[in-house]
């Protein structure tokens, strides 16, 4: 049986248990992954119902312009509504958000306006602002306001909750929400609620965001808010789909724990997730106190990791920001037996290098002269010499000696300097507090990343 388009795709996501990270956890830990959407994301869902919403309500008509201000997922979803539909779409954005998300826009056919992230809601540039003027000024538009439309927390209400329920037969007892708008944890939690009120429903938030204060005080605190990492969740105003009632508990999740988590979802439980889905996961390791052995614990992973290759998913970003607790030249230096490196000078004989190398076992040897770094000998090369010139023993290093090794910086990360590691470079050197050269090898690092 045939789909009569990509719409009748969306929903029905599977929910996968997880293993791996959640082993020390007394309770089952599962995963409604939301990417399995035909545009990767769990807002496909409130997209098409926003959408056909406004269809009923005679706010759209055939042939006009939708507009909205997202960070990239629910553009996607309406995006893809409106391919079907035969709609325009126009969207505002944050320059927070990964140059992945624009391109995949663009790529639906959508037009992007990326705005300021450090504005306030009703400052023009904000994209708030500017998606509610162009709704303004484009005849037969739909400014849809995700935030504020409560077909937003309907979509969930009547297909999100109902899946989770049925997929767990029932077994729920505590639903965990990275959340923005409100709508998935609102909607999806009202209706858990009504078929069993002991449930729990935990908000993850972000620090940067004002939810958890609103959440615990009643209170806007405009103090709470600053700029933060962690794209798709966290709110620096109350939208309207907010039923606090709905909600027992927020916790915050630093914009490092929840990269960190989203990696290692990726790398140990198979699942290629976004930023949030590792601050949701995050979140629950927050509040592992409060589960029992019997709980049945359900996390929304709201979109795919293709979002993010760029960001969260790029080692040199991550060690950008610090977000990985990378090692560095010192580190693999500081763990060796010996500081001390082994050289020639340039008029020492082949013959003497090569029994540095055989004494010391070693097969990469920097050149000096008069503390300068300016060759090398390797095993490697000097193999090859020999093979051509069998007398070449008897010569002088600097007449054989190879191109110098890189200098970097002692506190390089590992990562980085596997990148100047080649066929024809097998060291890197550096110089140490005390002002002395220290060698790092290819097998220095093969050792260090194998650990």
């Amino acid at each position: 049986m045939w789909a009569n388009s990509i719409l009748e795709a969306i929903g029905n996501t599977p929910l996968v248990k997880l293993n791996k990270i959640t082993k020390d956890l007394p309770c089952t830990v599962l995963a409604k992954v939301e990417y399995f959407n035909p545009g990767n994301s769990i807002k496909d869902r409130m997209a098409l119902k926003m959408l056909e919403v406004a269809e009923l309500e005679g706010k759209i008509k055939p042939g006009g312009t939708i507009i909205e201000g997202t960070s990239g997922n629910t553009g996607m979803g309406l995006a893809i509504a409106a391919c079907i539909k035969g709609y325009k779409c126009i969207f505002t954005t944050t320059d927070k958000q990964s140059k992945e998300k624009v391109d995949i826009l663009k790529a639906v056919g959508a037009e992007v306006i990326v705005c300021p992230t450090n504005v306030e809601p009703e400052d023009p540039r904000s994209y708030y602002s500017v998606s509610k003027r162009l709704a303004t000024e484009i005849p037969n538009s739909w400014y849809v306001n995700q935030y504020d439309n409560l077909a937003n927390r309907q979509a969930h209400y009547e297909q999100t909750g109902p899946e989770i329920w049925n997929q767990t037969e029932g077994k729920i007892t505590h639903l965990v929400v990275a959340t923005g708008t409100g709508g998935t944890i609102v909607g999806t939690g009202k209706y858990l609620k009504e078929k069993n009120p002991n449930i729990k429903i935990w908000a993850i938030d972000s620090y940067g965001s004002l939810l958890k204060k609103y959440f615990d005080t009643g209170e806007i605190d405009e103090n709470e808010v600053y700029p933060y990492i962690s794209e798709g969740f966290g709110e620096d105003f109350i939208p309207m789909n907010y039923e606090m009632s709905v909600i027992d508990e927020f916790t915050k999740v630093t914009d490092k724990d929840g990269a960190v988590m989203a990696r290692r979802i990726a790398k140990e439980e198979g699942l290629f997730c976004g930023y949030s889905a590792g601050s949701c996961l995050q979140g629950v390791i927050q509040l592992k106190d409060q589960l029992k052995k019997d709980d049945v614990v359900v996390c929304i992973f709201h979109d795919h990791g293709s979002r993010y290759v760029g960001k969260i998913y790029n080692d040199e970003w991550m060690l950008e920001r610090g977000f990985l607790d990378a090692k560095t030249f010192k580190d693999i230096v500081s763990s060796r037996k010996t500081m001390k490196l082994i050289s020639v000078k340039p008029e020492d004989t082949v013959s003497e290098a090569i029994e540095l190398m055989k004494k010391y076992d070693i097969e990469n040897v920097p050149v000096f002269s008069c503390g300068m770094n300016i060759g090398a000998i390797s095993e490697s090369g000097l193999f090859n010499k020999m093979i051509q010139q069998p007398d070449i023993q008897t010569q002088p290093v600097g007449n054989v000696m190879e191109k110098a090794y890189p200098e970097v910086g002692f506190d390089t990360p590992v990562e980085r300097l596997s990148s100047y590691i080649n066929k024809e470079n097998g060291a890197v050197l550096s110089k140490d507090e005390s002002g002395n050269f220290q060698i790092v090898t290819k097998y220095d690092i093969i050792q260090t990343l194998s650990k």
